[in-house]
């Protein structure tokens, strides 16, 4: 028990998990993004359920016509929410421990990390500057931001496994950021490089070995999440997208101070804090002292690297970037500019943290110095903990018809009206003609009827067209229209006198089969790998 109560590891989870006992207040917190996330992941669930191994599209989103926002919806924490949901816990309380889960993991990996790479201390104050820090409870308590808030866990985790050179580890963590928020990753990816790097020129005694192994388990670690990004990525010119976040981060701008002290509060994103924290400035001042003091070294190196990442964070997120964001158009992608807090937060973290194990190494009052520093990186974000209030549903608010499409509108098909605002009379109609339509079996992406005509009928199935979504008659494929003035978006389709088996199917194109079977690949190519070392340390 006594060596329990002296771990490090057992004070990071206490400590990270002292800001999580708002969540276990009865209900769901109000946040920005809060109820959507949880109707999304009732939606994934439920399609789970159904035998969908990679949920694609949700049934009962945007006004019950169905949404393709699951192809785009970073898939990780649905997968993760959807596993507690499966065990018994509630649609509600599963995001909850999403967003615990997040915060308490990322405070160990980070702590993983640096201790590793830089020292106890260093890890200690790292983990609890990079969980501690405002942005990351404007993620908890003001977004709702799952995806943001569950990638945190995996930059310090792939810097981890590349300085032990654990590639295979590697390949699943990078994979892992991937699928847990693509621009978190994107942004991310350009440290990762340069980690990398570091770790070739400073820690590497075979460097063509270890560069080879670097680009070849990258490679894998996008082929495993290329289930995902591949489709998100490549069919998003079927969505509004491109429309919906043209010219939006123009408008989205931080001023320079707003790093320094902005007030903490629950408004929208203009208003929001983007403050770093005062105690990551004092990280950032000390690392500075530790940048001046010190000779060539590789903590000089790395303090220089994170300090250059973090001025080009608070760049890219002002005025002053305004042409960057205008020449690079797939910047606008990431739609709010200061969503590169993320990165802010983990370059702070770095610098802080190695400041800390470097100034208090050789002093004999060091461990009480430590015990006061972490007091304070946590005690000054106390106001934070909380959200500002909480919404009480049932959980067939979630599960059932969801009157919202649950994103602004950047999700729609491009020949669809943005929100539809309304629900059908029923699933399926008859426009002209006469027939008789009783509905079978319905799951979210295989809709059954009889139809019996008596006169050639043109027939309304109210659910929102995208790619492959197909309807067969009797078993024959037929032509399926979708851009009716007066049904837009919605699949119609013609039928001729008789009875009729009609369904209507949503399959896959031959991206979205061709992305799985990289990423069935990538599993393979690792899985035989992993196999091929243990066999070859064992002869060893």
């Amino acid at each position: 028990m006594r060596k329990i109560l002296t771990s490090p590891v057992f004070w990071i989870i206490v400590l990270a998990a002292l800001p999580l006992w708002a969540l276990l207040v009865p209900g769901l917190p109000v946040t920005h993004d809060g109820v959507d996330h949880v109707a999304r992941i009732a939606n994934f669930y439920r399609s789970l359920t159904e035998g969908n191994v990679i949920p694609r599209w949700a049934g009962s989103l945007n006004w019950g016509y169905g949404h393709p926002i699951l192809m785009f919806l970073y898939p990780l924490p649905s997968y993760m929410a959807s596993l507690f949901h499966w065990v018994g816990v509630s649609l509600v309380d599963s995001t909850k421990m999403v967003f615990g889960l997040g915060l308490v993991a990322s405070a160990l990996t980070m702590y993983l990390w640096m201790k590793t790479a830089f020292g106890k201390n260093a890890g200690i104050a790292g983990a609890l500057l990079y969980v501690f820090a405002p942005y990351r409870f404007v993620d908890l308590y003001v977004r709702g931001a799952i995806g943001e808030h569950v990638a945190f866990i995996f930059p310090p985790l792939i810097l981890f496994f590349l300085y032990k050179r654990k590639y295979i580890l590697f390949s699943f963590a990078l994979a892992a950021l991937i699928l847990s928020h693509n621009a978190i990753a994107l942004m991310f990816l350009p440290i990762i490089v340069l980690y990398a790097l570091y770790v070739l020129i400073f820690e590497s005694k075979n460097k063509l070995l270890f560069t080879m192994y670097f680009l070849l388990f990258t490679l894998l670690g996008f082929g495993l999440s290329a289930f995902f990004w591949i489709p998100a990525y490549f069919e998003g010119k079927y969505t509004l997208r491109d429309i919906v976040t043209s010219g939006e981060a123009s408008g989205r701008f931080v001023p320079w101070s707003w790093f320094i002290y902005s007030p903490w509060n629950y408004g929208q994103g203009d208003s929001l804090t983007k403050s770093l924290g005062i105690m990551q400035w004092a990280g950032v001042v000390s690392a500075v002292a530790v940048i001046w003091k010190t000779m060539f070294t590789k903590i000089r190196v790395v303090l220089l690297s994170s300090l250059g990442i973090l001025f080009i964070s608070f760049f890219i997120m002002t005025s002053w970037s305004r042409p960057i964001w205008l020449a690079v158009t797939a910047l606008q992608k990431f739609q709010f500019p200061w969503r590169f807090l993320s990165v802010s937060v983990f370059a702070s973290a770095v610098m802080g943290g190695i400041a800390a194990g470097e100034l208090l190494k050789h002093k004999k009052t060091g461990p009480y110095i430590m015990t006061a520093l972490c007091l304070l990186i946590i005690i000054v974000t106390t106001p934070m903990w909380h959200p500002k209030a909480y919404v009480m549903h049932d959980e067939s608010f979630y599960s059932g018809i969801y009157l919202s499409t649950t994103d602004t509108g950047e999700s729609s098909p491009v020949w669809s009206v943005r929100f539809m605002e309304h629900t059908a009379a029923s699933p399926i109609q008859v426009i002209s003609g006469e027939a008789h339509i009783s509905v079978g079996k319905r799951t979210t992406t295989r809709h059954q009827y009889t139809i019996n005509v008596m006169k050639p009928s043109r027939i309304v199935e109210n659910t929102l067209y995208f790619p492959q979504w197909r309807v067969y008659i009797d078993g024959i494929p037929t032509g399926v229209e979708f851009q009716d003035p007066d049904y837009r978006g919605l699949i119609t389709f013609r039928v001729a006198s008789g009875n009729h088996s009609v369904v209507v199917a949503f399959e896959n194109t031959k991206m979205r089969t061709v992305a799985e079977r990289i990423s069935l690949a990538a599993l393979v190519i690792i899985g035989v790998s992993g196999l091929a070392v243990t066999l070859w340390r064992k002869r060893t």
